[in-house]
């Protein structure tokens, strides 16, 4: 079964992580890239990406035309979508073991972040009676 698990982050500002020092910037990282390795070795591992902060971000529309239309940045943005992990694993629970572990990823001076990892399965196809 395939998840997606989601990486949210409080918005950048006092808390951000450019902010930190850069030896906690690196411990973050390097926990991360362990991580998808140990993914990637077992096989579990689809994808996963570290996104743009959240000030690059737009909301795009089609306009009348089908022309799109920006609109952004959301500085009320509490929390902002930072990175994803697509994984095919055998169940719920170990797409859940695995939110925790990149849950407990460092953060300033290696204090687990506990960041907030959602889960959801991502749908082949769907459903026959919507079909």
């Amino acid at each position: 079964m395939k998840y997606i698990l989601m990486m949210s982050n409080p918005k950048c500002g006092d808390n951000g992580i450019m902010t930190w020092p850069m030896e906690d910037i690196r411990r973050h990282i390097g926990f991360m890239m362990s991580l998808n390795k140990s993914l990637r070795e077992t096989g579990e591992l689809v994808a996963a990406e570290g996104l743009a902060f959240p000030e690059e971000a737009k909301l795009v529309r089609a306009g009348a035309d089908g022309t799109p239309i920006t609109d952004g940045v959301f500085p009320e943005t509490k929390e902002f979508l930072a990175g994803y992990w697509f994984v095919d694993v055998e169940s719920a629970e170990r797409a859940y073991q695995i939110a925790a572990q990149a849950s407990a990823a460092p953060g300033k001076d290696g204090v687990p972040m506990n960041m907030g990892i959602e889960v959801r399965q991502v749908m082949n196809c769907p459903p026959e009676e919507f079909v």
